[in-house]
Order: C-alpha cells, then structure tokens, then sequence
C-alpha cells in the first residue's frame, strides 16, 4: 500500500474516499466538499507562500489529506477536542476538523499560515469548530489538550517539551514521523515515560504513527 513516493500515480479524491473506507471511515458528500474546498485553496496560496514542499502538490490528496486522515481511526471515541502543533498548512489538525465534529485548536507561528488556515476553516464550513492561534509554544496559555497532534513539526525530544504544559493523565498524542522516529524515540526515551505504540503510515513506507500515552518525565515525579 504505501509505495515510494514518485513511483505510483497521484492518489485521486475518489481514491481517498476508497481509502478512507479501507480504513472503516466513510466520508459525507458534505465533508468531501469541504476537503475540496481545501485542495483548491491550498493550490492557490502556494503560489504566493510554502505551505507544503511544491514536489507533494502533486499528489496531495495521498501526501496531506489521506496522511493526516490515517489518524481517524485512531482518535478517542467521543468527541474531545484537538489540538494541532504546528499546524503549518493544516496537516493533521485542519484535515481532521472537517472530517470529525470535534473543536480543533490549530497552533501556528508564521501569520501568513493563519490566514491561510482561518480561510480554509471558514470556506469549508467548519470555522465554528477551528481556532487558529498565531503564537509560539512558549507564547501560549497552556490548556489541558486531551488529544494532541502533530506532523513534521520538531523532533520528538523537542516535540515533547512543547506540548509538556498541556498535558493531562488522559491526552492522548498522535504523532506522525518520518524515517528517523527510532532514533528520536531512544533519545526521547532517556527523559521521558510513556505508553507506546506504533502503526505504519498507509502513505509513506519509512513513515511511522507514535501513539503515545502516560506520558511522564523521568526526572519529575
């Protein structure tokens, strides 16, 4: 399922409905327009900023909206709120605001970025349920997050650090990594307790889901 990237054609929309299903998630003829929505808007404001590498543009219904939807099933049953670290150009946070009910808080530094993610929610119908925070980690009131997500946002040692302050017993964390998550789990690991578990992306063969809970630094009680 998860080949090179390059070698395989472009992922399709009716691909990512066939996918999403594979995974026990339906999608509504609702929700996909709002991923549409998503996609042209997303090819429109990277002419003028980097949202996502120009080269997955290509194939972006298998590289950012079926890659932040494998967290679905995932999720906690329910509906506790989301958030993004991150954010970038919505990917996980904003893909999973439109196909869940759930609140998602989308944190992102550069403005720009906001704009674009205030835009997007706004367009595709879910700006009632999205809050875009244009601050850094450190500027942040922090909140208890029972769900936090995050992708290619920092290494996990560093990752961890920044959602410290909102952690409470029950979060949940859904990272999505690349080829070097080992590495950052042994070097994570020397600070940090935590209940792990892991699942292989669907999108990326060297990709890797950190499913992390009890999280607990070694050196504090």
């Amino acid at each position: 399922r998860a080949a090179a990237h390059g070698l395989t054609p472009p992922l399709s929309p009716e691909g990512f409905i066939a996918e999403l299903s594979s995974l026990g998630q339906n999608v509504s003829r609702e929700t996909f327009s709002g991923l549409e929505t998503y996609a042209a808007l997303l090819v429109k404001w990277q002419k003028a900023i980097n949202l996502v590498s120009p080269d997955s543009l290509k194939d972006l219904w298998r590289r950012h909206f079926l890659d932040s939807a494998q967290l679905l099933p995932l999720l906690p049953e329910g509906e506790a709120a989301i958030t993004d670290f991150g954010s970038g150009g919505g990917f996980p946070g904003l893909v999973l605001a439109i196909l869940t009910r759930r609140q998602v808080h989308l944190i992102e530094s550069d403005a720009r970025k906001c704009a674009f993610l205030r835009e997007v929610a706004h367009a595709a119908g879910v700006g009632q349920r999205v809050t875009v925070l244009n601050r850094r980690f450190d500027q942040l009131e922090p909140w208890k997050a029972p769900v936090i997500t995050a992708r290619a946002c920092a290494n996990l040692g560093e990752l961890l650090e920044h959602v410290a302050p909102f952690l409470a017993p029950e979060s949940l964390c859904l990272f999505l990594k690349g080829a070097k998550a080992d590495d950052e789990l042994t070097e994570a690991r020397r600070h940090w307790n935590m209940l792990l578990e892991r699942r292989r992306s669907v999108t990326d063969s060297s990709g890797t889901i950190l499913i992390l809970k009890d999280l607990k630094r070694r050196d504090k009680p």
